[in-house]
């Protein structure tokens, strides 16, 4: 004799929202410091590949020390989000974040964008202006291709590494400054001392701790889960409605070599959603990529993530880190730190796309021991 128990559709849901408590519960468990990291320091950060988790474990590594970081990677890898993450997981994450692109500033400029300059320093200067560095007092300063910092400029950026002050120009007064230091860029920095063209003292002064980043043809695990993510938020952004993503369409992006890395697939996102009709999501790459994809013979087939509409592709790859993380949410092992979410956004596409927890046999027995037998189901004899 087998006894079987049906569950109406309002137990069904009183089931589910004690779930829904019960998980939350758990989140609320966590510490803050886990909390911060998973929802605020890497919600920008979208992958699941271990080398993106091995960058991740690094930056939670130095992040908490005040010791200068030196990102490493090939241009449009993503090196200002992982620096924005180090300021966010460090001590400093309350105060100031102020970056600056050397190769964006003439060399002539750069030494008074860094370093401020008096009223009357030289012609055209009607009024002080206030230094990068001292702008980031108390926390991180960002710069970006340090690389291409002029020879003759390095040794006034050693001294405020090394001694923490520096005079604006135009000013006998020394400023004494409390900044932790990121630096970034692309170039071979050990190519460039030995052919003189970078300091080396200042070199081992930025290089205490590198963290290589990883181009996005090194993780194409991560291919996906971007494409989903971009899809969205552009889509949004210009009011379209994007439900379908052909297979043949993500497989292109998943093989595709990607020399300017998530920021081309960035652009090519925004070009296909521009691009898309009826709701179906475009195929951006031109005649000439189409070249370089056939040249590219090892294409990396996520089958999981490529589903026929993009709302399931979305719901696959949700169930597949929930199913990863024990079905928790938040915290550092949970879903939304892998998928890089804040553990609300998690929640809510969950509930957009009729993700719940599935009740099992034993949680219907936990969560009745204190109930009569009929209140939650009325069992049936076959």
């Amino acid at each position: 004799m087998h006894h079987l128990f049906r569950l109406d559709e309002t137990h069904v849901c009183s089931l589910e929202e004690a779930h829904w408590r019960s998980v939350m519960e758990k989140v609320d468990r966590h510490s803050f410091i886990e909390d911060v990291c998973a929802e605020d320091r890497f919600e920008e950060i979208i992958g699941t590949s271990a080398p993106l988790k091995f960058v991740l474990a690094e930056v939670q590594r130095v992040a908490p020390t005040d010791s200068t970081v030196l990102v490493l990677g090939e241009t449009g890898a993503g090196k200002e989000v992982i620096a924005e993450a180090i300021h966010k997981t460090s001590a400093r994450r309350d105060r100031p974040f102020i970056k600056l692109n050397c190769a964006a500033i003439p060399f002539d400029l750069l030494e008074s964008e860094l370093f401020g300059y008096e009223k009357g320093a030289f012609t055209g200067a009607f009024a002080q202006k206030v230094g990068r560095f001292e702008m980031a007092d108390t926390g991180t300063l960002f710069l970006d291709e340090i690389g291409d910092i002029p020879l003759a400029l390095q040794p006034k950026l050693l001294r405020v590494l090394q001694e923490k002050e520096f005079e604006r120009l135009g000013s006998g007064k020394t400023h004494r400054i409390n900044v932790r230091m990121v630096a970034a860029t692309h170039r071979n920095l050990e190519e460039m001392v030995a052919r003189k063209q970078f300091r080396s003292d200042l070199y081992y002064r930025l290089n205490v701790f590198p963290i290589m980043l990883p181009p996005l043809r090194e993780r194409r695990e991560d291919i996906a889960l971007l494409v989903l993510h971009f899809v969205e938020g552009f889509s949004r952004r210009m009011g379209k409605q994007i439900s379908s993503i052909p297979r043949e369409t993500l497989d292109a992006f998943i093989s595709y070599s990607w020399p300017g890395n998530v920021r081309e697939l960035q652009n090519l996102i925004e070009r296909a959603v521009i691009l898309s009709d009826n709701g179906v999501l475009a195929n951006p790459f031109s005649p000439l990529d189409a070249n370089l994809l056939r040249e590219n013979p090892s294409v990396v087939v996520l089958r999981s993530a490529q589903e026929s509409t993009f709302w399931d592709s979305q719901r696959t790859v949700i169930l597949r880190a929930l199913d990863a993380s024990g079905w928790i949410v938040g915290g550092l092992r949970g879903a939304a730190a892998r998928l890089g979410l804040k553990r609300t956004t998690l929640i809510s596409k969950m509930r957009k796309l009729g993700i719940s927890r599935p009740v099992r046999k034993q949680d219907i027995g936990r969560l009745t021991e204190s109930r009569e037998s009929g209140q939650w189901w009325q069992p049936t004899v076959e």
